[in-house]
């Protein structure tokens, strides 16, 4: 069985030969790690046999990146946003935002037509290269897209925009569809070149610890809509729609079975999600990626882990519908030596 058979089946609530296995180690860790015996030139996804592979699409306004201090510290930079942060140099982190392109809806108006379809939205050469790579070695392939709370956010500011649901609800779901209709373009013209991906995956991120950034009802109100817009591109070609969300969103999840979604991903454990709770309650309908605490892998008691995934991954396995995950990314105090043991853990209590 090879992992786009492994992946599909768990996405349809069907037992395979185990649960498909996938991470996101920060760039930091992978660079860890080749100190530590990771072979060079090779990356953890190739090493560990990771079964999803994928490729993003470009829903920014296009800005020119830009560089405007730096230090031994850190760099502050623009994005493709507009947004200015600051971010570490030499350890991964959250960026702190400090500033941003759209400061009002009337320069939303002059911004807005660089929401536009162009084919520089795909690096398509690159992108081809490794989806043949991808296919030719069985992996399950995904479109990913950054749309939403969290891409707004990018170009107002998280206060601002928050503001705005409240204030000018309008304005922000105007904001939502604009950048849902370029997503699900840049879909369209993935899925009509031929790369003929297996799913795709929304990334956006609508929580923090014990509660969502807003409430379900507003949720319901701005935001679905523009998720179920995008996941409909997916939904036509007989795909099905995958959303990372961090944070606390279990609260979300009954919009998100409304809106369309068929896997939910990386279900903090430390924000407050409860994986076998979820699995109870809706895994019937919906699978689950992820709720391994990363918090356990860098702990220097074997146990440990060895406990997090031995009472988690049995129960989640069952019935199908449950993908091995960390419950975000895997950090940096996480060595090689602890994270092949994670991977021989994932094995063997994942196999069916």
């Amino acid at each position: 069985m090879d992992s786009r058979e492994r992946v599909l089946l768990a996405l349809h609530h069907r037992e395979a030969d185990r649960v498909p296995i996938s991470d996101f180690p920060w760039g930091t860790t992978e660079a860890r790690w080749h100190r530590e015996g990771l072979p060079e030139g090779v990356s953890a996804a190739d090493y560990f046999g990771f079964d999803l592979w994928g490729f993003w699409g470009d829903n920014s306004l296009q800005f020119e990146p830009r560089t405007l201090d730096e230090c031994a510290a850190y760099t502050v930079t623009t994005g493709t946003d507009g947004q200015t942060v600051r971010n570490w140099k030499d350890r991964t982190s959250t960026p702190e935002l400090i500033d941003f392109a759209i400061t009002s809806r009337e320069r939303w108006e002059q911004v807005k037509p660089r929401m536009a379809y162009n084919d520089r939205r795909i690096a398509w050469d690159s992108v081809r290269a490794g989806y043949e790579r991808a296919r030719s070695r069985g992996l399950f392939t995904y479109l990913g897209l950054g749309p939403g709370f969290t891409k707004v956010c990018n170009m107002v500011g998280p206060e601002r925009c928050l503001m705005a649901m409240v204030e000018d609800p309008e304005w922000v779901q105007e904001m939502f569809i604009t950048d849902a209709r370029l997503c699900a373009a840049i879909a369209e013209q993935v899925l009509a070149a031929g790369l003929d991906v297996d799913a795709g995956w929304i990334f956006d991120d609508l929580g923090f610890k014990h509660k969502g950034f807003f409430s379900p009802a507003m949720y319901r109100e701005l935001l679905l809509p523009a998720h179920r817009l995008i996941g409909d591109v997916f939904r036509r070609h007989r795909k099905p729609v995958m959303l990372h969300s961090c944070g606390y969103v279990s609260e979300f999840v009954p919009l998100f079975l409304e809106a369309g979604f068929d896997c939910l991903q990386p279900l903090e454990v430390k924000a407050g999600n409860d994986l076998l709770a979820l699995k109870r309650q809706y895994g019937a309908r919906l699978a689950l990626m992820g709720g391994i605490d990363a918090r356990a892998m860098a702990d220097p008691e074997p146990t440990v882990i060895e406990r997090e995934i031995a009472t988690k991954v049995p129960q989640a396995k069952q019935g199908g519908g449950y993908l091995f995950h960390s419950d975000h990314s895997v950090p940096d105090n996480v060595s090689f030596q602890q994270y092949c043991r994670v991977m021989e853990l994932a094995i063997r209590y994942g196999t069916y």
